[in-house]
């Protein structure tokens, strides 16, 4: 238990240095930058800057909601206002994308949080690792160093110690060790008031979190009722393309055996086996589409078994790990399968991975679903991405989707969607 303890500790410290580092040099360039070039839009230049500026202060702010959520569990919310589909390219684009950006509520967030985050932030960041800097210097005190110091300099103060013998080199020691000791009680919760103190300044208030709520209501009710049409569409398709020209065969077949049965035994047999093969098709053909609109397994078994089954017909090694302690409503399994389905598939095609891994847990009142592959990398969340639609497909039930790919891989899309099990 200490041994553990102490391991946070050191660990705490060291994500306190990498905070303190993103703070005064992350923070500082990418505040002075976004202000530099909002400044410059009344000369005409910033209107072209401010886009990829802000830009840039969004991935800032994005690495930092990471790291809270992977480093000390808290969960800070990113609630940018999404840029309509139809923005225009060129320069009448730019200047809209400017202006949507100046007018989000949450750049103004992320630019007071960059303030904080430079000056406070960066003093609670440090705290971690100078406490156990600072206890090991105690030591270093004690191991006779107090003595060039103090001939070079005078009497040395080691925080409230004044160093300049032997008996209060010893002090210093003992002071060191009550350094150590506060860093092995505080130093995790120093890092997780940090990512507090960002999540307090980056979380919107409630107005605007209503807000934003109402309009992606609308979004997504728009996108559930196109989804809807286009999936009615790929059914009416695939039935006039496949079973039912299928049938229409058969049975212009079976009217051939009708007038052949008595005059060409032989080949009214022959038709009969090609009418035979044609039902078998159909009938495959419709198991197939209504596994596409409500496959069996999942009204059955649940989204596990189902997800298990889905990953037993990939191409590749598929790993399946599943937590669950009930079941979710059938819309929210729904969603989810082919939300599964699509990023399997895009991970077959795109990825170039031998092997992937499915995990689906419950947690905090969230269904929580990891695909993960050991492709290439590079996948994003844009116009014409698969991932996009799935990301459409989990808003219509309040879910998000956060996706990993840095170049060379893994590649990992994380989806949540908010419910009960039962």
């Amino acid at each position: 238990m200490k041994a553990t303890k102490a391991r946070d500790a050191v660990v705490a410290g060291a994500q306190g240095l990498a905070l303190t580092l993103l703070a005064l040099i992350g923070s500082v360039t990418v505040f002075v930058l976004a202000v530099v070039s909002i400044a410059l839009i009344t000369v005409g230049v910033g209107v072209f800057t401010t886009p990829h500026a802000l830009a840039l202060v969004r991935a800032h702010t994005g690495r930092r909601r990471l790291l809270a959520a992977q480093w000390s569990g808290v969960r800070i919310p990113a609630n940018h206002r999404p840029f309509p589909r139809d923005l225009r390219s060129g320069v009448t684009g730019q200047v809209e994308r400017c202006a949507l950006m100046l007018k989000d509520p949450a750049t103004w967030r992320d630019m007071r949080w960059l303030l904080a985050d430079m000056t406070g932030g960066a003093i609670v960041a440090i705290l971690p690792p100078a406490m156990i800097l600072d206890g090991i210097f105690g030591f270093v005190l004690l191991a006779g160093v107090w003595q060039p110091i103090v001939e070079a300099d005078g009497t040395y103060w080691y925080s409230f110690v004044p160093v300049d013998s032997w008996g209060t080199a010893g002090q210093a020691a003992l002071l060191g060790v009550a350094w150590l000791i506060l860093a092995f009680h505080v130093n995790p919760y120093l890092v997780r008031t940090h990512f507090r103190l960002a999540g307090a300044l980056l979380t919107p208030n409630r107005e605007e979190e209503l807000e934003q709520r109402i309009g992606r209501l609308t979004e997504t009710r728009h996108d559930a009722l196109d989804s809807s049409a286009a999936e009615l569409r790929r059914i009416e398709r695939d039935l006039h393309d496949g079973a039912q020209a299928r049938l229409v065969a058969m049975g212009m077949n079976l009217g051939t055996v009708e007038a052949l049965i008595e005059t060409d035994p032989a080949k009214a047999k022959e038709l009969i086996s090609k009418a035979r093969e044609s039902s078998a098709e159909a009938l495959t053909e419709l198991r197939d589409l209504v596994r596409g609109i409500h496959p069996p397994v999942l009204a059955e078994r649940g989204l596990g078994d189902a997800v298990k089954a889905l990953a037993l017909r990939l191409p590749v090694a598929a790993e399946v790990g599943v937590d669950l302690a009930g079941r979710a409503e059938a819309p929210v399994e729904s969603a989810a399968y082919f939300a599964v389905s699509e990023s399997l598939t895009n991970a077959v095609k795109h990825s170039g991975a031998d092997r992937v891994w499915v995990d689906i847990t419950h947690t905090d009142g969230s269904l929580r679903i990891a695909v993960t592959d050991n492709g290439k990398g590079g996948a994003a969340v844009g116009a014409g991405s698969g991932l996009r639609g799935i990301e459409r497909r989990l808003g219509t039930f309040d879910g998000v989707l956060a996706v990993s790919s840095p170049a060379g891989g893994p590649t990992m899309v994380t989806m949540e969607i908010p419910c009960v099990l039962f």
